[in-house]
């Protein structure tokens, strides 16, 4: 690993030993639930539940029942009692994934909760005590965002006790090339290959010079990608298709005169077009993690 990782593992076993809130922050795809994870393994309640909800990814209507539950005809549609999120990582950790996307009337409930470490059910007048590791995550600046008004101030220094940043991969040449030989031999089994093909030092170059905007997320999307395409026992650049190509107009425009429809629409490595339409796609997944 390099430096930037080794720091990063010595404040998450750091942290770890207590039950201290923590805000893990990075961009999208940098692996904050790993992270995440990490630090529930390496603590005392390891052997609790770990359980996690994105804030983003459930419905505002839902969300809160979500976290905190609901009794029994606390709405409509409610026919049981539920315990939620927090009910069910007791004695464990929480985590609250993209905590930033969270409505800010339902950011008042979690501080609240957060503070008096109990809670009481939608619809329900029985006050129930936590024991509850809580870590939060978030790839915006939650500064930014409590100035522009969508997030609490009150809750941003309530979770931001020991803030934690993953560096994006483009700032961490030295673990590019580990981890792709990792997700090689991850996916190498599922993807039918035997043994692992290796990265040629072509594709090692590649791989170290792309930007990497998608983070490791997108790393992890390239080598499965490769292992589809690769037809020997290395893995070569072409199989890793991290160049930009260019749309197919602006192939015929640069075609010369004379040529025909089809060889106007040929790349310089001759693909045909729907090479370079499955190239695209696969580009394009890559670029929106799937």
């Amino acid at each position: 690993n390099g430096p930037a990782v080794t720091a990063l593992r010595t404040m998450i076993e750091q942290v770890a030993a207590f039950d201290t809130t923590v805000l893990v922050l990075g961009e999208s795809g940098t692996g904050k639930e790993v992270v995440s994870r990490a630090i529930h393994q390496r603590s005392p309640r390891r052997d609790g539940p770990f359980v996690a909800i994105n804030c983003g990814a459930i419905p505002e209507n839902l969300l809160e029942s979500t976290l905190f539950g609901h009794e029994k005809g606390a709405f409509t549609g409610a026919s049981t009692s539920f315990a939620g999120k927090f009910e069910q990582a007791q004695g464990g950790t929480l985590l609250l994934d993209e905590v930033s996307e969270m409505p800010l009337a339902l950011q008042a409930k979690l501080l609240r909760v957060l503070q008096e470490r109990e809670l009481e059910r939608v619809g329900g007048t029985r006050t129930l005590k936590l024991d509850v590791r809580v870590i939060c995550t978030t790839n915006r600046v939650l500064a930014d965002e409590v100035r522009k008004g969508t997030f609490r101030e009150d809750l941003y220094f309530r979770i931001n006790v020991f803030p934690l940043t993953i560096p994006p991969l483009r700032q961490r040449k030295s673990d590019i090339v580990p981890l792709a030989q990792h997700f090689l031999e991850k996916y190498a089994p599922t993807h039918k290959k035997h043994p692992v093909p290796a990265l040629s030092a072509a594709a090692i170059e590649h791989l170290t010079g792309y930007q990497w905007n998608g983070n490791i997320r997108e790393l992890e999307n390239v080598m499965q990608r490769a292992l589809i395409l690769s037809c020997g026992e290395n893995i070569l650049p072409q199989d890793l298709m991290l160049q930009v190509l260019s749309p197919p107009e602006s192939i015929a425009a640069d075609a010369t005169p004379g040529e025909s429809e089809g060889t106007s629409a040929s790349t310089a490595d001759d693909m045909s077009m729907y090479l370079l339409e499955k190239r695209h796609i696969l580009d394009t997944l890559a670029t929106v993690n799937g």
